[in-house]
């Protein structure tokens, strides 16, 4: 199946991109050090990833069943995530895939809400273990030559943000009420809104025990 897009879309998903990226990268460099633009770098890579796959799974799922679907950035809602940030936490609510399909059913709608938490369950588990590998790594080879120990502890830090970030996004996503992935989960299956928010909540404390 071929993804439909559009230049429209792809302007929506990059702004929203770059604002929560911004967002991230206040809250891992509260006050703000000299690392601020590589926090920045690792933060667009790690959100990069877990918030544009989140909505293409969710794009995905919904044109497999015929629907048309774009992802459309909220500004209000993408300033209101970096205002967040500066008290110590993200709103992370940058907008969302938008679906027309009159005759989707309860079970397909949640399944296209259900893709993108558990996308970002699968994305914190992945940086986890880059993160595990790259400590491991680096102790075991400490005659390395500096550059490549410096990789090593920057995809270090980079595999722990991104297992939090991603870990952050499922949990958060799954609320079961108002415009949240969680509410049609619920609606849809409880077996699997709790299958997804365990998931998530135990990608989310692993991530934390780096």
């Amino acid at each position: 199946m071929r993804l439909r897009t559009s230049e429209t879309e792809i302007k929506h998903l990059l702004v929203a991109w770059l604002a929560i990226s911004l967002a991230f990268t206040i809250i891992f460099e509260r006050p703000p050090t000299e690392y601020f633009a590589l926090t920045f770098l690792a933060s667009a890579f790690t959100v990069g990833l877990g918030f544009v796959l989140h909505e293409l799974a969710h794009k995905i799922v919904a044109q497999r069943y015929g629907s048309w679907s774009e992802f459309r950035a909220e500004p209000l809602m993408l300033l209101f995530a970096i205002l967040t940030a500066f008290a110590g936490f993200v709103f992370a609510a940058p907008g969302a895939v938008v679906i027309f399909n009159p005759y989707l059913t309860r079970e397909q709608s949640g399944k296209i809400a259900v893709a993108g938490p558990l996308t970002n369950v699968a994305l914190s588990f992945a940086f986890l273990a880059l993160s595990l590998l790259a400590k491991f790594i680096f102790p075991a080879h400490s005659s390395l030559p500096s550059d490549i120990a410096n990789a090593l502890v920057f995809a270090s830090r980079v595999g722990e943000i991104g297992s939090k970030i991603n870990g952050w996004l499922a949990l958060f996503n799954m609320i079961p009420f108002g415009f949240f992935d969680g509410r049609k989960v619920f609606v849809w299956s409880k077996q699997a809104f709790t299958f997804a928010t365990c998931a998530a909540i135990l990608a989310l404390l692993l991530s934390h025990l780096l």
